[in-house]
């Protein structure tokens, strides 16, 4: 977009008026998100963007993910002690750690193990009297059945508790130190059910993080206070706004006119823009990503292999990377990124290849093809305009005779009908939130994830289970290497998804504004953020 463009935009909307969030705002910070937060409790969502907005500003968990290097670190868990047989995990908890007061919840305690056990057992136990609020649905747990590997919470004291564990499990600790696994109040959620309101629990937060929610406003914006008791640094900023804004084009617009300091998800294509003023900046990473295409496997022709290699085979995936990533992203050949450990050098790139497209249609026999596409309605880190890639894979169906037809609904009703598994194919995908292969494949290919609602392919393969689940318990690091390797391949010859793309990670903000906010795990985090003398 023209510079000359984007301050006529701005000046129309200066005409509109200054923003509440910026009236709002005194030493504080107003991020340009792109969607609302379909909950405010990280245990119940896989959606990127409402982590976003919770786990690192609302919540901690037990152990934390170094931002640059990804190294188990300790949170509110200061020490922990793993049995010789890896079946049980001793945490010792910070003291003196306080939950959020706030004009709807006041707490009479600090944090200690009585939360733990709360916000653990919460998805674990079906006896809880939290499980089944919103449906029962947790789905990172569930889709990596760390509901039923037999593990069980014992409360050793006030400040230890022990986690035990029916099999060794490798990567343990990795799973307790995601965005899912925060640490919710017990006593905050003793006292909703109380009232008879339990489902605030999840819709007016109380965490023991950085920040505390003030208000909300659906479509319009989030509002959160520094935590002045926080167990840890304070937050730099008194304010943080998150601005509900899902045009990138209006985020864009909003950075340049000062309306927003940081900005989600720029378009690719006004990365130049945005780098032609002298006070912004542009923050990039390598991500810990995948975009991909999945078919729903449960409808036929989809049921049919080799329709989906067909249809695999048609995707230009290298025009997508050229006129969707500008070029900012690497062609996915599996669904691991070339920064994981376990990335597989030698595995085969599927390149795009029409004429066998058609000839394996031919032999599948299933006459005329028509297929709808449904599109990711926001930008995403992994896919930073999913409707442009729709289009590109509609016209590359079209030189094969497969007739495509894309659909698109806001965030909330797209996330909504996704659970209902009634589509042909959707264009979507996943960020990582530790640096464990497995990350990238039982929350989106297993069983349980299928039927907890993570597996867009809808897709269930015993044997490829039981390869993940060999894969995820092996301790030796060479051996789960290959195994990854194996499932790559596996999953290239059964063809459920069409991994696209792993995209960089891209922020807009004022070039006053330090401190990290990207973590290689995933997640934007603003605890460190403040404004510096240029």
């Amino acid at each position: 977009m023209a510079k000359s463009r984007l301050l006529i935009a701005l000046l129309m909307l200066f005409v509109v008026g200054c923003s509440e969030q910026q009236q709002y705002i005194d030493n504080g910070l107003v991020y340009c998100s792109e969607g609302d937060p379909e909950t405010f409790n990280p245990q119940k969502t896989v959606s990127g963007t409402a982590i976003d907005a919770t786990a690192k500003q609302l919540y901690n968990r037990l152990i934390q993910i170094d931002p640059e290097t990804g190294e188990l670190l300790p949170e509110l868990a200061v020490d922990w002690q793993i049995s010789a047989d890896g079946r049980q995990y001793l945490f010792t908890l910070r003291q003196q750690v306080q939950f959020h007061r706030t004009d709807y919840f006041q707490p009479s305690r600090a944090f200690n193990a009585d939360d733990v056990l709360f916000s653990f057992e919460r998805w674990l136990k079906r006896s809880h009297p939290y499980h089944q609020i919103g449906g029962a649905r947790y789905p990172f747990f569930q889709s990596i059945d760390l509901d039923h590997i037999g593990l069980k919470l014992v409360r050793v004291a006030d400040d230890q508790v022990r986690f035990e564990l029916q099999q060794p499990r490798p990567n343990f600790l990795a799973e307790i130190a995601t965005d899912f696994a925060v640490i919710l109040s017990q006593e905050y959620g003793l006292s909703q059910l109380a009232a008879g309101t339990p489902e605030l629990l999840d819709a007016k937060p109380i965490g023991t993080g950085p920040f505390k929610l003030r208000n909300y406003v659906r479509n319009q914006y989030i509002r959160y206070d520094r935590h002045n008791q926080y167990w840890g640094p304070l937050a730099r900023l008194d304010q943080l706004v998150f601005d509900i804004t899902p045009s990138a084009s209006s985020r864009v617009i909003k950075l340049i006119g000062g309306d927003c300091d940081v900005a989600a998800l720029p378009q690719i294509s006004e990365l130049g823009t945005i780098q032609s003023y002298d006070d912004l900046a542009l923050d990039v990473m390598p991500g810990l990503n995948v975009a991909y295409w999945a078919f729903n496997t449960n409808k036929a022709p989809f049921n049919d292999p080799k329709v989906r290699k067909a249809l695999n085979l048609a995707v230009d995936k290298r025009r997508i990377l050229k006129a969707v990533y500008h070029n900012t992203a690497v062609m996915a050949k599996g669904m691991l990124p070339p920064i994981s450990w376990a990335y597989d050098p030698n595995l085969p790139a599927i390149e795009h290849d029409p004429a066998q497209a058609k000839r394996l249609l031919e032999q599948a026999n299933v006459g005329p093809i028509s297929i709808d596409i449904w599109a990711v309605p926001v930008g995403r880190i992994y896919n930073p305009d999913a409707m442009k890639s729709a289009e590109l894979i509609q016209q590359d169906l079209a030189r094969i005779g497969v007739s495509a037809n894309i659909v698109s609904y806001d965030w909330g009703r797209f996330l909504q009908l996704l659970q209902l598994g009634e589509y042909d194919s959707v264009l979507i995908g996943w960020s990582a939130d530790n640096l464990d292969p497995d990350n990238f494949f039982s929350p989106l290919l297993s069983c349980s994830a299928l039927a907890y609602g993570s597996n867009r392919a809808r897709w269930c393969d015993p044997k490829f289970d039981q390869l993940m689940a060999q894969a995820r318990e092996s301790r030796d690091p060479q051996q789960r290497q290959l195994l990854y390797s194996q499932l790559e391949y596996q999953l290239q010859q059964q063809t459920p998804l069409v991994p696209l793309a792993h995209a960089s990670r891209i922020l807009g903000r004022k070039r006053h504004w330090q401190g990290r906010m990207l973590h290689i795990s995933g997640g934007i985090d603003f605890s460190t953020v403040g404004k510096e003398a240029l």
